[in-house]
């Protein structure tokens, strides 16, 4: 991360990127309770479904912790608390890795399964209404392309990745 030196200037913001700026902030706030408030109806939260996606789509249906906190971008202990209540759902099962017992593997489970299936066409139909409904196509391909360069922006590293 750069600051702006003490004796610097700040670069401010010209209207246009006030207002992209407000646009994108105005989405962020928004668009993560709009998918909440569709996904309730399933008995879910956008982060679980997140969690549960991720795992669907893991062979044998079994991340490390670790790597589905980094794949849902959430921390640690927020996906400690989110795991234990799908657990208590019966939708994920957590037991010690067998390969390396320093580490928590996250199962999905047959009943978890059925349930990221059966929430799957509520949840894309939401996305399509409030993202891609509104764009056209060449809007969309801008939104990806803008989409990878922040990412890139914010982590080098791991900005390739397909995530929901």
């Amino acid at each position: 991360m750069t600051n702006t030196p003490a004796d610097e200037a700040p670069r401010w913001l010209d209207e246009e990127e006030r207002r992209a700026w407000l646009g994108l902030v105005g989405i962020m706030r928004r668009l993560e309770h709009g998918l909440d408030t569709q996904l309730r109806e399933e008995g879910l939260t956008h982060f679980e479904y997140g969690v549960m996606a991720a795992l669907s789509e893991s062979p044998q249906r079994e991340l490390r912790m670790s790597a589905l906190a980094a794949y849902a971008e959430g921390s640690l202990s927020r996906l400690s608390q989110v795991v234990a209540r799908l657990e208590r759902k019966g939708y994920v099962h957590r037991r010690p890795d067998p390969a390396d017992g320093r580490y928590t593997l996250a199962t999905l489970t047959d009943e978890g399964y059925e349930k990221i299936v059966s929430a799957a066409p509520g949840h894309v139909a939401e996305v399509r209404r409030l993202v891609f409904d509104p764009l056209t196509k060449a809007q969309v391909k801008q939104l990806s392309t803008i989409g990878r360069r922040i990412l890139h922006a914010l982590d080098p590293d791991h900005s390739d990745d397909d995530r929901d």
